[in-house]
């Protein structure tokens, strides 16, 4: 027997679900996706980085929106919630709902085990179609790392990492710097795991 035919959603399905759920979902090419749970270090990093964002965007054009912003990406239909975005043009909307975003300038997720794959290579992949993207940020939680993928003139996109706890992240595309450690405050760190012991150590050959 045959297995039956998968179920497709359309987009405005998905919207018609989605905003009446009280639960998030991405959605991408007819399916919808429960976004995963959060951790407290993955809470944390996101609440001390759009602070430090709103702080040093009050009063400039840029805006910072965190978790809760719809953005779609309309050369591929990808619906998703970044963990944190900035957008400086005037904010371009899918319709009057004025709830999913379509022309962000940064974007900024925070890494987890169970989507750091997606994050770096398939999401990313779907995030280069937006036109508006500038820069994407990968911030890591288990140490501190933040990677920094920056658009060029040529289309290119260039890596920057960052580790030092005492250096600065120089976002470009926003033209402000965030001190590693304030992006990193009461984050506590899995301790690293001792190397496996060498069996074949005193053993005489």
């Amino acid at each position: 027997m045959s297995a039956p035919p998968k179920t497709s959603l359309t987009p405005a399905a998905y919207l018609l679900i989605e905003r009446a759920a009280e639960t998030k979902s991405e959605f991408f090419d007819g399916e919808m996706f429960a976004m995963a749970g959060t951790t407290r270090n993955h809470a944390r990093i996101v609440m001390n980085f759009s602070g430090e964002l709103r702080a040093r965007l009050k009063g400039r054009k840029c805006e910072p929106f965190a978790t809760d912003l719809r953005v779609k990406v309309e050369a591929n239909g990808l619906y998703t919630y970044p963990d944190l975005l900035v957008v400086c043009d005037d904010p371009q909307f899918e319709d009057d709902r004025l709830d999913t975003l379509l022309n962000p300038t940064l974007i900024v997720e925070v890494l987890s085990e169970a989507t750091e794959r997606y994050d770096r290579v398939k999401k990313f992949d779907l995030y280069r179609a937006l036109p508006s993207l500038q820069e994407y940020v990968l911030v890591s939680q288990s140490e501190p790392r933040v990677e920094q993928f920056l658009r060029q003139p040529d289309g290119e996109w260039n890596l920057r990492i960052t580790t030092d706890p005492t250096a600065f992240v120089d976002l470009t595309s926003i033209e402000c710097e965030i001190a590693l450690a304030e992006i990193y405050e009461r984050v506590g760190f899995p301790p690293v795991a001792a190397p496996e012991p060498d069996a074949r150590r005193g053993v005489a050959s």
